[in-house]
């Protein structure tokens, strides 16, 4: 494979690897936003938003649209909307497993 793509998937996972920047990626899975209504159904404050937005606006996981004195923020790729769905799949799986798990332990007490 080639190290450049490695490159990039690394640091577009590392873009991923914050709960808030996460949760602005679900968020904005919905339909654009602007930092105010981030922050509102985040309920954090506008610094705390703005820094993640500049993270992910800097690693091209979303885009930022001029309106008047606001920006409107996007998605880059609507694919994210399928990877997070994804990635809450694997964590169900692996939380089925560790749910069967503690069964057969609490059986064999």
């Amino acid at each position: 494979m080639n190290p450049t793509i490695q490159q990039f998937k690394a640091d577009f996972f590392k873009a991923l690897a914050h709960p808030m920047r996460i949760r602005i990626l679900e968020v904005l899975s919905e339909g654009e936003k602007n930092v105010n209504e981030l922050q509102s159904i985040l309920g954090s404050e506008g610094s705390a938003v703005s820094q993640q937005l500049s993270v992910l606006r800097n690693k091209n996981v979303v885009t930022g649209v001029k309106d008047g004195t606001s920006v409107i923020y996007s998605l880059r790729d609507p694919l994210i909307k399928d990877l997070l769905v994804v990635a809450k799949r694997i964590f169900d799986n692996h939380l089925v497993d560790a749910i069967s798990l503690l069964e057969v332990i609490r059986n064999e007490s």
